[in-house]
């Protein structure tokens, strides 16, 4: 697994597990499999090293079947938050069945959560299914939606890209996911227009 985690944020980082989301002719899934995705949580810090070992152990006995269904489940929760991200990006209202969808995500997400008598007072989900993580992650955006973080989401403007980050730059003007992939590609293509018009 190589994934650049560039979100600044698990959800954003979760909805940029595939690369070129935007370009159908470049679009491909960078965490495929159980395993990858237990990886994949641990990198993200929605796991220790040591849960997603246990999940890791738990995805090898479980039934192939279960483990695709899971699997489903991750990228239908994903699928529902690219349109919502989307829309927050462009100052449109989020659509009504992804919305609709999501906000049902985050209720079962709860139900299937924890609430330790700790301050502050945080849903805390399993940690042995790959469900667990897709739980974490709807909690995640629970969070990400209704938190001081909500006005720094920004989408790439590489063509194609499509990936997420919060901006934390100083000025709020960041415009890529990369400065020396996206940008890079896009300082390139700038200088070659102007090389070209040069002759």
């Amino acid at each position: 697994m190589n994934v650049s985690l560039v979100g600044g944020h698990p959800v954003l980082d979760f909805a940029n597990t595939v690369a070129w989301r935007t370009d159908p002719t470049r679009r491909a899934e960078r965490v495929t499999g159980a395993t990858a995705w237990a990886r994949w949580a641990a990198a993200a810090g929605l796991l220790t090293s040591r849960e997603s070992a246990e999940l890791l152990e738990a995805s090898a006995t479980a039934e192939r079947e279960e483990t695709e269904r899971q699997l489903a489940a991750l990228q239908r929760l994903r699928a529902l938050i690219w349109p919502v991200l989307d829309c927050l990006v462009d100052g449109e209202p989020p659509p009504p069945r992804q919305w609709d969808e999501l906000r049902r995500s985050i209720l079962l997400a709860r139900q299937n959560a924890e609430l330790p008598p700790a301050f502050p007072l945080r849903w805390q989900p399993g940690t042995c299914r790959l469900t667990d993580v897709g739980h974490a992650l709807a909690l995640h955006t629970e969070m990400l939606l209704s938190g001081p973080s909500l006005a720094r989401v920004r989408r790439c403007e590489g063509s194609g890209c499509g990936w997420f980050f919060l901006d934390r730059s100083r000025s709020g003007t960041r415009r890529w996911c990369s400065s020396g992939d996206c940008g890079n590609r896009d300082r390139a293509r700038r200088h070659y227009a102007r090389t070209r018009q040069a002759h």
